[in-house]
This record gives C-alpha cells, structure tokens and sequence, in this order.
C-alpha cells in the first residue's frame, strides 16, 4: 500500500478526491488531506508520501511553491499537479519541478483512478529495481573477498587455471601498479577456529590505510598488497611500515604469541607483485618484527653457511629460498584436497555442498573450487557424482533394495533426479542397468 497526499483548499475537492481513490482503487492508498500549503509541507514531511495531488490555487503558500519545498524532501515522490485551468504556464513551471502529470477539474472517476493506477504501477516497478540492485549489490559485497582473496593468490604463486590477474584486477578496480606487499607471519599458530577472526581482523586495519587486496591465511601466513597513493613519496616506505606495526599491534593480542612482519619492495604488474611477496616472506623470517626487505638488502643480508654476503651469493640464496616455498606450498595444496577428498567419501550419501567440502579444509569456496579441479581433475560436483553412482552401481547390483531406496543411499532425495543422472554417466536408466544384470 502506498500513501497519497491530497492538498486542496476546497474540502469538497479533497473528500471527493478521496472517495474515487477509495472506491475505485481499494486498498492500493493510505491517504492523507491537506488544506493548503504550508500543512502540505508538514504532513509531506511528517508521512513521507509517495504521491501528492497539489491543487495550484491556494491560500497562503501557492501550489507551485508548496511542491518546490516537498520535492527537495522527497525527490523521488511522484507529483501530480491539479488545476482548474487548462494552463500552458502552470504546466510549463511545473515541468521545472519534475512535475510530468496534471489534471484540470473537474476530471473523471476513470481519468483520476487511470493516472493514480499507472503511478503506482511505476512505483511497483522501481521498488522492484531497487530490491534487485540491493541484492546484486548484496551479492557483489559478498564476492568481492573471494575475487580478491582469488587475486592475491595468484600473484602469490601462479598455480591457479582459470582467470588472469589482469582480468580479476580490472574487475576489482585494482591496477597492478605501484604496491607494496606485507607477510604477516606466525609461525607455530594454526588454529583452525581463530582464523576467521584473525582474517578479519586484518583485512579491516589493513583496508582502513587504503586500497589493498588481502589474501586468505596460507601456511600460517597472509599476504596483504598495498596500493601506494598517486601523491605518496617515490620510495613510500613510511605508511607500510606504520600499517605492518597497527597489524602487530592488534594481531599480538588475538594469537597471544609473537608475530613477525615482512614487507616487499615497491613493485608494480604480476610478476612485479609476486616478487615483492617472496621479498616479503623472506624478510618475515627476520629477527625483527617489523622488517623492510630493502633494509635486510642493503646491510648484506643474512649470513648464509657456504656463501658469501656477495650480490651473486645474496640472489643464489634468495632464488633457492623462493623455490622451497613454492615446493611447500604445491605439497600444502595437495594435502589439503587429499583431506577434501577422504571427507567427501565419508559424506557422499549426505546433501553435501561445495561450501561444506570446502569449509572441512579451512578454504573458501571460490578458491577451493579452482584447486580441486586443477589437482583432481575433474569438478566438485563430477568428483561427487561419480562417487554416487559408483555405489548406486554396487547398490543395485546386490538386488536388496529398490531403486528408490538406492536413490536416498547414495545422497539423492529425488529419485527422479537419481534416474536422471544416472543415465546422463552410465548411458542407461537405473531399470535398465539392474535389468541388463539378470
């Protein structure tokens, strides 16, 4: 139900006005009356209506001017303007106000009943818009993490099929350009159940000192890109190093346990990012909690058995470094989705979702599903399915149950379904596999 403002100094006109609306338009308005301009204002304000019959002639405060002051409260009312003069001057005026509609008394029950159905049929039209927008954009705010944690993991270590960085970049509104990256590192802390608030805790100091992607917690470390400001200083040093100590400040009470932080040098592209992480994750394994790759360089860097503090010695060290942690990494990931696959046998025969695989590894969904297809070789769903029907084969082969009872076995609450996709993979119809058997 929508609420119309009739504003009219004639209590006729107003009653009249009214009982069309009631009589032709039943429980489609809550309607309020005004009796001139000024009361049209308050009530305006006050009830907030979502259309206003404005007559022009009236005492004290003019139509016109009473439907200036009400469409700056509510720009996006629709107003009717009403008239006994069929006037190009007032139209014309009103036109100014955003005013697209107008009657000239006296109208007909059926012209006023026409006008206010097709007004209200707009206003159906753009609540429906709007409740779509918010849910896109409901939707939106909900991928965003995903795309960027998808994003920083990829620049982190290009092991991922699917879309390139510069295409999840464009999409994010994040050039690859100008950044620094940050390693949170803690080391010995795995808590499966702290890392959710550890994760946001982080990606919301981290997102409060600007454009930044932060990735998902991997092998007890995060990586966060930090996008450097166009008017920042060209080595802009200060504002990572004072978002790595505002990190340190509030991760340290949440794990209880010391942190360190590394931070990259100032890179831009994917290859650029990626190097700035491995700078980072080797710069976190300083002494330091707070440590600048740059700094760990230009004092020599760390004493390494067998080799000298020499630039060539200093780059062997470093390339062997980057290697053992992709190595650490692919193993990581395949350990992690052996763990997805022994849990989807154990839970095949349940409503087992993406999400709950997914969740069982401590990974969320979008980037799981990349991982599981490009190690197993086949989707989620494929994977689950063939698990499925494999069973519903060995189920229908021992002859003790029906193919209904198979169905709900195997995870399939809809036999209909069950017999849909057990053709689709087998070639034929459950009835038809136990009737080849015999």
């Amino acid at each position: 139900m929508y609420r119309l403002l009739i504003a009219d100094d004639e209590a006729l006109e107003r009653e009249g006005l009214e009982w069309i609306v009631q009589r032709m338009l039943p429980d489609t308005f809550e309607i309020v009356q005004a009796e001139n301009g000024r009361r049209a204002i308050e009530l305006a304000e006050e009830r907030r209506p979502n259309i206003v019959l404005m007559d022009v002639q009236m005492p004290g405060i003019q139509g016109l001017e009473a439907l200036r002051e009400i469409r700056k409260l509510l720009p996006d009312a629709k107003f009717v303007l009403v008239t006994a003069y069929d006037s190009f001057h007032y139209a014309q005026e009103a036109l100014t106000l955003g005013v697209k509609e107008y009657i000239v008394k006296p109208a007909s029950r059926e012209q006023v009943a026409s006008l206010l159905q097709r007004l209200a049929d707009e206003l159906d039209q753009e609540r429906s818009k709007r409740a779509e927008h918010l849910t896109l954009r409901n939707k939106v705010s909900t991928l965003q993490p995903l795309v960027e944690n998808e994003l920083a993991l990829i620049l982190m270590v290009d092991q991922v099929a699917g879309e390139g960085p510069e295409q999840l970049a464009q999409w994010l509104e994040f050039p690859l350009e100008d950044c620094r990256c940050l390693v949170i590192a803690f080391p010995g802390h795995d808590s499966a159940e702290d890392r959710k608030p550890l994760y946001e805790t982080i990606r919301r100091t981290a997102k409060s000192f600007g454009p930044c992607l932060v990735s998902s917690i991997v092998e007890r470390h995060l990586a966060v890109f930090l996008r450097k400001p166009p008017q920042a200083a060209d080595d802009w040093k200060e504002e990572p190093i004072r978002l790595a100590r505002k990190l340190n400040d509030v991760v340290q009470p949440l794990l209880k346990t010391e942190i360190s932080i590394g931070i990259g040098s100032l890179q831009s592209g994917a290859e650029g990012l990626r190097q700035s992480y491995f700078e980072a994750v080797f710069a976190s394994t300083c002494s330091d909690q707070v440590c600048l790759f740059e700094d760990l360089k230009a004092g020599g860097g760390p004493r390494v058995p067998g080799q000298g503090a020499d630039s060539e010695g200093w780059q062997s060290y470093v390339a062997s470094a980057l290697r053992r942690i992709r190595e650490i990494r692919e193993e990581q990931t395949s350990t992690v989705i052996d763990r997805a696959k022994q849990y989807i046998r154990q839970h095949y025969s349940e409503e087992l979702s993406l999400e709950e695989a997914a969740e069982s590894v401590h990974l969320n969904p979008f980037y799981f599903s990349k991982v599981f297809k490009q190690h197993v070789g086949e989707t989620f769903i494929d994977y689950l399915t063939g698990l499925r029907i494999d069973r519903a084969k060995q189920l229908i082969e021992e002859e003790d149950l029906s193919l209904k009872e198979v169905s709900y076995q195997v995870g399939y609450k809809d036999p209909n379904y069950f017999s849909r996709v057990f053709k689709k993979v087998t070639g034929v119809a459950p009835s038809e596999y136990r009737s080849q058997l015999k």
